[in-house]
């Protein structure tokens, strides 16, 4: 039956049945770190909590059932998940990643694993070079879209359909669409990350990881280095997402709708030099954004004329916005990717990519939008 319910409904139901020995309607946190076993080797399916937790399997539930996937892992930050996948790979691995990722993706590339593999960061919405770079050979290609902060969108179905024929497995990262506007594993990818503490969780208050695929031989590879390293996510972290992913379609549909709004008024502010939204006619790929997601997001990226001084002086006014990291939550905030997000990402490759020092990243959040649209008047005058 899961499979026929509709997200709005799945977000609720799925991983969140009444507890069978209770009755309680919200799911129990299990925080336990052990469970009692009948006879040695004899247990529930819990044995200990940094390998499997009820409460953490209701959250892998859910995810799974989001993502359209068969399974679904999940840890305690984004990057303790990526460094999981890492982990899995082949030492010498040839690593192919989009020129534009978020700043903690690159450090981690870069610094933590730059002995182990041999990364090459490319322009993912360049197909000939893609397909070039795939037939050289390579263990993953890894894709963000849209990009932090540049916000391309990147084909994931052509480039699916390219790697195939190389061999080569596809993983996206769909932190910045979530399960509600996007779905990778439908569009041919083969696993599909999340930054939980973002749009899923959606309320600012955890640090979470997921990977969701429908691949058994990658989710055990996956398990095994989890339980083995141990960056699993805690029970109340787990069941906190579960709470926040109930309103995941609403926050979405909110978000949308007031950041289609902020993009529209920002573009035509005489003190904006550019506005990056997919929503709008003027993105290069908004025709893909169309056919590949089913919205657009709350994300908005923009260009303010006056360069780092302007930039610096703007969000310093802000009062609704908060200037500060992340993204994804109910409230709005706001930041500059060059000296926060991105700020580990070398100046000259920042630039190379776009971003430059007055681009400004917005997550809009779900307040009433005139207000929002009020309090950037009121800072870019």
């Amino acid at each position: 039956m899961i499979k026929d319910l509709k997200f709005a409904t799945k977000v609720i139901h799925v991983g969140g049945e009444p507890d069978k020995e209770t009755g309680a309607v919200m799911p129990p946190i299990y925080q336990t770190t052990t469970y009692a076993q009948t006879s040695p080797g004899k247990h529930k399916g819990y044995e200990y909590t940094r390998s499997h937790n009820p409460t953490r399997t209701r959250l892998e539930q859910n995810l799974a059932s989001l993502e359209n996937a068969k399974y679904a892992l999940t840890t305690s930050s984004g990057l303790a998940m990526t460094s999981l996948i890492m982990h899995m790979l082949p030492k010498g691995s040839k690593i192919l990643c989009g020129d534009d990722v978020y700043g903690g993706t690159y450090r981690l590339f870069t610094t933590v694993f730059q002995d182990k593999f041999d990364f090459e960061f490319i322009d993912t919405t360049n197909y000939e070079l893609v397909e070039r770079k795939l037939s050289d050979g390579a263990a993953m290609i890894w894709l963000e879209t849209p990009t932090n902060p540049i916000l391309k969108i990147t084909d994931i179905k052509r480039v699916s359909d390219l790697a195939k024929k190389s061999g080569v497995k596809v993983y996206v990262d769909n932190t910045f669409m979530s399960p509600y506007f996007q779905n990778p594993l439908d569009l041919g990818a083969d696993v599909v990350t999340h930054s939980l503490t973002k749009y899923i969780n959606g309320h600012s208050d955890v640090v979470g990881g997921a990977m969701m695929t429908n691949d058994k031989e990658t989710y055990d590879s996956l398990f095994t280095l989890q339980n083995s390293i141990g960056p699993s996510s805690s029970p109340f972290d787990s069941w906190l997402v579960l709470r926040g992913i109930k309103t995941l379609a609403i926050r979405m549909q909110k978000h949308q709708e007031n950041a289609t709004k902020i993009a529209n008024y920002l573009e035509k502010h005489e003190k904006v030099e550019k506005v990056v939204y997919p929503g709008l006619e003027s993105h290069p790929q908004h025709e893909l954004a169309k056919k590949q997601m089913s919205g657009f997001g709350g994300m908005i990226t923009f260009f303010i004329k006056g360069g780092l001084e302007a930039s610096r002086t703007f969000l310093e006014k802000v009062e609704l916005f908060a200037l500060a990291e992340s993204l994804g939550g109910v409230e709005s905030l706001i930041e500059h990717p060059a000296i926060m997000t991105h700020a580990s990402v070398p100046k000259e490759v920042r630039e190379s990519v776009g971003i430059t020092d007055n681009l400004v990243r917005v997550s809009t959040g779900i307040e009433d939008v005139d207000d929002l649209i009020a309090d950037l008047e009121q800072a870019l005058k």
